[in-house]
């Protein structure tokens, strides 16, 4: 265990050097490539590394240290303020049409951006803060550090990077790009709501197969020798321990010769799980204690005796058995390569051995539990934290939109980010350690951002005289080039974990590019629909009119 400990926090420190690193310094080649702009470019990094910088000291001094899941922090942050960046940088070259000085037009650009900047700041804080109320540490800490993290970025962002933009800097490349056809709206919306959502609820029925309970190999990468070396391990004996703590059910002690008896019937029962690897228990030490000359004519007793009195037994004897000999310590190592519906089903099978043979189990632990419960945090954390989110966004929602219709299909837009994600996972039979779990929430960040945007941005237009479609449309036009600027430049950024040997880090950058796509998708695509779909619904008939 502590080798395999150790090798997990080898792996995370080598990714939080070398694919952080490697990330962001793609992440500004793609930024120059987009914007073909030094001063825009320069800003943009400078306002990241900055705010992971700030990140990284506030939580030192909190206490947080770099652990499982922080590791990924400096690229969560990175995306988070670049994020903001992206949809500065497009409501500044927006304001290029007004004949405004550079601080003026910069001043415009905050004001123009801040509410919407703020309210999706507030839904991914709060999201963040939800993993608070999870009981794994990781999370918590995580929740912690997403928190400062989101704060921090909207705050560097809106104090540094305005400084880039006041002198001057003009936008290039696709800050200036107009949909082309083949994204523009359909005439035919309810044809295209149900593709979506076919395709949506057919991946999100992969959702009760997401596997949160991996295995232990799985944190590995194939054809390692740490890997091989545990494969190994695993067909000799297992290599997760396992133990279970029993007492005879009727209440006798361990000298009984009927609970001896027992003991076996348990040991039998156990050897026989194709999971159970090896077995070591006070029935087996007992019998290996009889094989010495003249062993045969003790009692069971008296072997307790002889073995708590004589070394090296007197080491082995206590962690077997209690002083009282009234209880019993089964030692059990488990294969991680077989499969199985669930760890708990495992251990529940255990301890049914033991009752049908009349023996209580008193209590299990062990490295194999641990994992079990691990995956039982996960599962509560997946359901806390994207639950707890979407309730946020709904208030968030309402907030911006001002609109009952409008919220119901953001939410309902939302909602379909995870599902995808965790869906796809689950038919693909792609493992969802803790590692990877926070993804799905860094994805509904994005999406977040993008349908504040949309719908304040649709507001702006409205107020300004617009109707209600043309508005719709034209925001749309308008906020579609940053989106898919922010949406290319985290795809490949993240896309880039996929490179470690560290299996989870890559899971977690395969999760982060499928929801930040499904994110964009929804605010571009299924959201404007939507509406257009309740603007194309049918007048209501003369009877329904005058009733009403």
């Amino acid at each position: 265990v502590p080798v395999i400990v150790e090798q997990i926090r080898r792996n995370l420190f080598q990714d939080l050097q070398v694919f952080s690193l490697a990330s962001l310094l793609l992440f500004g080649l793609l930024a120059a490539l987009i914007y073909r702009n030094l001063g825009i470019v320069a800003g943009a990094m400078t306002s990241c590394i900055t705010a992971c910088a700030a990140t990284l000291l506030i939580t030192q001094a909190m206490g947080i240290q770099i652990g499982l899941l922080t590791a990924n922090l400096i690229t969560i942050v990175f995306v988070l303020t670049l994020s903001h960046i992206v949809f500065l940088t497009a409501n500044w070259r927006r304001a290029g049409g007004l004949e405004l000085a550079p601080d003026e037009r910069a001043a415009r650009t905050v004001s123009l951006t801040l509410t919407a900047s703020f309210w999706s700041m507030a839904t991914t804080l709060l999201g963040f803060l939800s993993l608070l109320l999870a009981d794994a540490k990781p999370l918590r800490e995580l929740g912690i550090a997403g928190a400062i993290g989101a704060a921090t970025a909207l705050a560097v962002a809106y104090t540094i990077y305005p400084a880039f933009l006041g002198r001057g800097a003009e936008v290039a490349g696709v800050a200036k790009w107009q949909p082309p056809v083949l994204f523009r709206l359909s005439d035919r919306p309810l044809r295209v709501l149900f593709v979506i959502a076919v395709v949506v609820v057919g991946l999100g029925v992969g959702v009760p197969r997401l596997d949160t309970d991996p295995g232990l190999l799985t944190y590995f990468d194939e054809g390692g020798d740490l890997r091989t070396g545990l494969e190994r391990i695993d067909r000799d004996g297992g290599s997760s321990t396992l133990n279970i703590a029993i007492r005879d059910a009727s209440g006798g002690t361990l000298n009984d010769d009927e609970v001896y008896d027992r003991m076996w019937v348990f040991q039998d029962a156990l050897e026989a799980d194709s999971v159970v690897g090896a077995v070591v228990s006070p029935a087996v030490l007992l019998a290996e204690a009889k094989t010495f000359p003249f062993a045969g004519f003790l009692s069971l007793s008296q072997l307790f005796d002889f073995g708590e009195r004589t070394p090296p037994f007197d080491e082995i004897v206590p962690q077997y058995v209690t002083p009282e000999r009234d209880e019993a310590r089964f030692f059990l190592r488990m294969k991680e390569s077989v499969e199985e519906p669930s760890r708990q089903a495992v251990m529940d099978r255990i301890e049914g051995y033991a009752v049908e043979a009349g023996l209580d189990p008193v209590q299990m632990g062990g490295l194999y539990d641990l994992q079990a419960q691990l995956g039982r945090l996960i599962t509560s954390s997946l359901q806390i934290g994207l639950g707890g989110l979407l309730f946020l966004f709904l208030g968030v929602a309402m907030v911006v939109s001002r609109s009952a219709k409008v919220t119901t299909m953001m939410v309902a837009c939302l909602a379909g980010v995870p599902l995808v994600v965790l869906g796809t996972f689950g038919w693909l039979g792609v493992s969802v350690d803790i590692i990877t779990s926070p993804a799905a929430n860094v994805a509904l960040a994005m999406g977040v951002d993008s349908m504040i945007h949309l719908v304040v941005r649709v507001r702006h237009l409205r107020a300004g005289g617009l109707a209600e479609m043309e508005s719709w449309s034209q925001a749309r036009t308008q906020i579609m080039g940053p989106v898919l600027a922010a949406t290319l430049l985290i795809c490949v950024g993240f896309g880039i974990f996929g490179l470690s040997t560290f299996p989870p880090t890559g899971r977690f950058g395969l999760a982060v590019i499928l929801g930040t796509m499904t994110a964009a998708t929804m605010a571009l695509v299924t959201l404007p629909l939507a509406v257009q779909a309740w603007q194309k619904r049918p007048p209501p008939s003369p009877e329904v009119a005058a009733s009403a």
